[in-house]
């Protein structure tokens, strides 16, 4: 039996040396933010796109994003060779720039270095638009990572997920709807392209990025 147990600790040993000779030492290089809301009544609402592509990363990555910091919940990845910080802020959209800003101070990380996903009216289901920078373009949650942080020039990803159906239909109501049956394989499409792009910007640049996947 004693035997039994030091070959299953000599398994672990092993697996664990493995994810140490595999991750990058030191501080993360990027930290890459999904937008939403937290709480099961906005689970797979169009506002929560941006926790869609960002948790198609941790599928992607095997990494946990479970971690209670910095006003959200975290996961340490490694991300196309780069190690990378997954935050999905739980301040609830309008207050998205306390996470980011309370994660980028400890971190010392760079605004240029800070990926964000989030959600675009603008764009039909499926869409992605990749931009290096700009403005909050009426979005709460970019307006507040822009207001707290004094800065616009950060890379994001936005996702379509499509316009309202009737000019007099509220926004908010809106945005915090579900997605309809025949929209969500499109947005499973567009989610994991989303993760597949900021593996790219990460390793190899946000232009060879937007030339892929920016439609």
């Amino acid at each position: 039996m004693q035997q039994k147990g030091r070959s299953k600790m000599g398994i672990m040993d092993i697996f664990a040396q493995l994810e140490r000779e595999h991750t990058p030492a030191g501080k993360p290089e990027w930290l890459i933010v999904g937008l939403g809301n937290p709480g099961m009544q906005y689970e797979n609402t169009r506002h929560n796109a941006g926790f869609m592509a960002l948790d198609a990363i941790a599928e992607k990555t095997g990494t946990q994003v479970s971690r209670l910091k910095f006003k959200g919940y975290i996961g340490d990845a490694v991300l196309g060779g780069h190690r990378v910080l997954l935050l999905k802020p739980q301040t609830y959209m309008n207050n998205s720039g306390e996470a980011v800003v309370a994660a980028m101070q400890f971190y010392k990380l760079d605004i240029a270095h800070v990926l964000v996903m989030y959600d675009d009216i603008s764009l039909a289901p499926g869409k992605l638009r990749i931009r290096r920078k700009g403005s909050a373009g009426g979005h709460n949650g970019i307006k507040s990572i822009i207001e707290l942080t004094g800065e616009e020039d950060f890379p994001r990803i936005k996702i379509g997920v499509g316009a309202k159906p009737r000019k007099e239909m509220d926004l908010a109501d809106w945005v915090l709807s579900k997605f309809r049956p025949e929209e969500k394989e499109l947005m499973a499409q567009s989610t994991g392209n989303a993760a597949a792009a900021a593996e790219v910007i990460v390793s190899e640049g946000i232009e060879k990025a937007m030339n892929l996947y920016s439609k």
